[in-house]
């Protein structure tokens, strides 16, 4: 599999996480059958077009944890974001086993 199809694999799994469901990183790509390119994904992800309509922010680290800074606006407009789907931060992040899409 070529990078490019590793990346729209991504996206296409990225797409069907349901709202109020969040998965990680490393899940991602274990799905799209290369479990150790969590970071790619992480880049991947990065580099998403503006104004796109994948749900990014649907992405949490293994622990729950958003991977941004406490006090950025990425990790600001992240929260907001799964919380307007319902998602319920405990102690600053996501509880995984509570909101975990195993699809």
């Amino acid at each position: 599999m070529t990078d490019k199809e590793f990346q729209t694999h991504i996206y296409q799994l990225l797409y069907g996480i349901p709202a109020g469901k969040v998965t990680s990183y490393g899940r991602l790509a274990a799905m799209a059958g290369f479990p150790k390119r969590s970071r790619m994904v992480g880049k991947i992800l990065k580099d998403l077009p503006q104004g796109g309509k994948l749900p990014w922010f649907r992405v949490t680290t293994s622990t729950g944890r958003l991977a941004f800074a406490l006090d950025s606006a990425s990790y600001k407009r992240q929260r907001r974001l799964l919380e307007a789907e319902g998602v319920v931060f405990e102690q600053g992040k996501v509880p995984i086993k509570r909101y975990l899409w195993c699809p």
